[in-house]
């Protein structure tokens, strides 16, 4: 498992574009696409075509912030 910053927009009826910068711990960069679509699709109740993902960057174990992806991590 690596951990992964996604950045990107998705389409709110309310607010309009809303950014995210999220973490997650996945086993490659696909896999990771698929987690931030799930979990943001899930928490706003959106589809996977209105959100946009800008940058997906692997980071090491020192630059994971999130300590529910650190455990996953083994960091």
């Amino acid at each position: 498992m690596r951990g992964f910053r996604v950045t990107g927009t998705f389409l709110s009826v309310r607010i309009g574009k809303q950014p995210f910068c999220i973490e997650v711990a996945a086993e490659d960069e696909m896999k990771a696409r698929e987690q931030v679509f799930s979990v943001i699709g899930s928490r706003h109740k959106i589809k996977r075509w209105q959100i946009t993902l800008s940058d997906i960057k692997a980071l090491s174990n020192d630059e994971v912030t999130d300590h529910v992806v650190k455990y996953k991590v083994g960091a």
